[in-house]
């Protein structure tokens, strides 16, 4: 099948390349547009109590939400001259009505709540017109300027939920560029090194430019019908280059080895296909399972990650197995062109067939005992502080220290009593609409009032048969005792003839950490059950589809423990740049799992691949692990850095959860592509044997029968079975 698809890619080479520049033109002109049509936020859990309680009361009785927070400031000035309150409610008077359906100020409510401690400040809050958050962002994006703006004598920042997203958005654009100048030089050099010219260095290159602009036509044909996150930009970025670098990496080395064998171009092309081709495709299809299974959860964020991520990896295996060949039946032996003589002569990963990766895999398999016993308690230590994690949400944190969104937030929890607290919110729908609900409803408020923690309780609205109570806690949404708060809210009986629904942040979290509890044993079955039959189907075995399971679970453990370690405990917060919140935001471990998984995977496949090929070869499982390792180990440890370089980019990200998921997926892979594949793999496989190709019987038959295997030659090693033997005794 794969040797067949190389002869066409030779045969239809032109044609190919033709049909691979129309698309960029048109990706280029259409699909570059997905960046104006992406949605904000999407870290809630829709169809959740809390999600209820805010729609029932919008719907019936109308929205007061905080959209915007407008702080002002007087260095000389309290807030109780009336320049200060002439100024501040002229400037609010100015913003246009249609946009902004309602203002609150301190001399609206008299409430001291708005006014800071020292008297020289107080806020604004903004309800802006809009039916979806999309809409007041855009909104906002509108009055932006106008509302920035500050009357004479008078500071001003601009936060909210409007403002944090609207830096959020501006940040994360900028991040993307930033992290693509860091990473694309240093890949390029490292593509160099590697290859030993210019000419293959830039192919990995071409085909991530591919990946990455084909992502973005089918994310653009997506927001069409559903909403996408603007995050998804993020992980196409990641996972297009770094898995379309890793392909190209493959199939090019590959490729240059066949024709220094001495093959014509079609011949080598047709073997490259039909062994690293087929290796491309396993990979490919099991690493957009993993990330597929994202869409298990109804939180838009992690949809949008598995839209982006699967649309990325299928993108580049694509590119990888259709244009990447056709150019190289192009160039044919002028892959080998613009060479750099002094790196030219090392011949690329994995060219010496006896190296140093064939001596490390015998020295790992003269000893497997001890390297399984030392590496696997060390990675599951690592991974001892994820037993102390705990989740939270996306906050005003998120954004770097500075920014002015953030700056608002800090400065009314610390400078103004009162302000700085969370609200539960509680719909309350009567079967029947009384008369006389204030009256039914006052032992219900006088409960909610007893309630630990809560520090005020309001009926802010009663229309439609439904009212609309606010709670007031002087504890953060952020805060476990929060949390209490809202299990004490829901817990308390309601009036007879109604139903009750509490949302607010602190409720939309928790539905969401619930819902994630309910949907991540599924996406880890999912993943494991088809990751294992893929395998199998690749090598025909079930031990090493089990193993390679568990061989993950370790590395994951010990990433996973290292996030705590540093993004909830705070080590190398000073390096990293940013502050510490005491809690991994929810959905970046169930996003890293399904990545990472993925990720080890290419790695596992790619190995194994090599080794099966020299199993088939040989019925040698000692040789065949050490020839594998050999033609592989160059290969998956450049495949690793550069991977490393593209992701660890995102590390400088000034949004922390978009740093939590470069750094995680750098550690990560680090892991895997090191102590993993280079030291547990052949330790395990060497304790295992013959055992190590294992199937029963009907399904060893079915394999034999209907595999898929690679074809590639005999590539002349020299070494002898006895010699590999003698080589693991010594």
């Amino acid at each position: 099948m794969f040797e067949r698809l190389g002869t066409f890619n030779y045969r239809h080479r032109r044609l190919i390349l033709a049909l691979t520049g129309l698309f960029v033109v048109a990706a280029i002109a259409w699909g570059t547009g997905v960046f104006g049509s992406l949605a904000n936020g999407g870290f809630e859990a829709p169809g959740t109590e809390a999600a209820r309680a805010v729609r029932t009361v919008e719907q019936n009785i109308g929205r007061s939400g905080t959209d915007v927070v407008v702080l002002y400031r007087s260095p000389t000035q309290t807030v109780s001259d009336r320049t200060f309150r002439s100024a501040v409610e002229q400037d609010l008077a100015a913003l246009p009505k249609e946009d902004v359906i309602g203002t609150t100020t301190f001399w609206t409510t008299k409430s001291p709540a708005f006014v800071s401690k020292d008297q020289h400040s107080t806020y604004a809050v903004l309800t802006l017109a809009g039916s979806d958050p999309d809409q007041r962002l855009d909104t906002f994006r509108k009055i932006a300027d106008q509302v920035r703006q500050a009357p004479a004598g008078i500071d001003v920042l601009v936060g909210g939920e409007d403002g944090i997203n609207d830096e959020i958005n501006t940040q994360t654009e900028h991040d993307i560029v930033h992290a693509e100048t860091i990473s694309l030089p240093i890949v390029l050099v490292l593509l160099v090194i590697v290859f030993g010219g210019l000419v293959a260095a830039s192919l990995p290159l071409f085909v991530g430019g591919l990946a990455i602009l084909g992502a973005f036509v089918v994310l653009r044909a997506l927001t069409t019908f559903t909403d996408v996150s603007v995050f998804s930009i993020n992980i196409v970025t990641m996972i297009g280059l770094g898995l379309a670098i890793d392909y190209a990496l493959f199939i090019v080395t590959r490729f240059r080895e066949q024709l220094a064998l001495g093959n014509d171009v079609e011949t080598a092309l047709t073997i490259t296909m039909g062994t690293a081709g087929r290796t491309v495709a396993f990979s490919g299809i099991t690493v957009g399972v993993a990330i597929s299974s994202l869409v298990l959860f109804p939180v838009m964020f992690l949809r949008s990650m598995a839209y982006g991520g699967a649309a990325a990896v299928l993108v580049a295996m694509v590119a990888a197995l259709t244009a990447l060949p056709a150019l190289l039946a192009v160039l044919g032996d002028r892959v080998n062109k613009l060479t750099v003589p002094w790196l030219s002569k090392r011949g690329g990963p994995g060219a010496t067939e006896h190296g140093p990766w064939y001596r490390l895999a015998h020295s790992v398999m003269r000893r497997p005992v001890r390297y399984v016993v030392v590496l696997v308690p060390l990675l599951l230590a690592l991974g001892i502080p994820f037993l102390q994690v705990q989740l939270g949400g996306v906050d005003h944190r998120a954004l770097p220290a500075g920014a002015d969104s953030r700056t608002v937030t800090e400065t009314l929890q610390n400078d103004f009593a009162g302000a700085g607290g969370s609200d539960v919110l509680v719909a309350v729908r009567f079967a029947t609409p009384p008369a006389n609900a204030q009256q039914i409803l006052a032992p219900y408020l006088q409960q909610l009032g007893q309630v630990r923690d809560v520090q005020d309780v309001r009926l802010t609205g009663y229309k439609n048969g439904v009212a609309s109570v606010e709670i007031h806690t002087h504890y953060t949404s952020q805060e476990l005792p929060a949390r209490d708060v809202v299990k004490s809210v829901r817990a308390v009986q309601p009036p007879a003839g109604t139903t009750v629904e509490a949302g607010g942040d602190t409720a939309a979290l928790m539905d969401l950490l619930h819902v994630l509890r309910e949907r991540v044993p599924w996406m880890a079955g999912f993943i494991m059950l088809v990751t294992f039959l893929l395998l199998f189907v690749a090598f025909g075995s079930f031990v090493l589809p089990a193993k390679a399971l568990l061989m993950n679970v370790l590395s994951l453990s010990a990433s996973f423990g290292a996030m705590v370690f540093i993004f909830q405990d705070g080590h190398l917060s000073g390096l990293l740049g940013f502050t510490p919140s005491g809690f991994l935001e929810a959905t970046n471990p169930v996003l890293l799992f399904a990545v990472l998984f993925g990720l080890s995977m290419d790695y596992e496949v790619f190995l194994l691949s090599r080794i099966r090929e020299e199993y088939d070869r040989t019925g040698d499982n000692t040789r065949s692990v050490a020839l594998g390792l050999q033609r592989t180990g160059g290969i998956i440890t450049s495949a690793a850095l550069l991977l490393i370089i593209v992701v660890g980019a995102f590390a400088t990200s000034g949004i922390v959860f978009v740093k939590m998921i470069g750094v995680g997926l750098a550690i990560a892979i680090l892991i895997d592509a090191t102590v993993v594949r280079a030291l547990l793999v052949p330790a395990t496989m060497r304790l295992l044997g013959r055992a190590n190709w294992w199937a029963p019987g009907p399904f060893a038959r079915w394999w034999k029968k209907h595999g898929f295997r690679e074809t590639g030659p005999d590539q002349g090693w020299s070494l002898s079975s006895s010699q590999d033997e003698e080589l693991v005794r010594r």
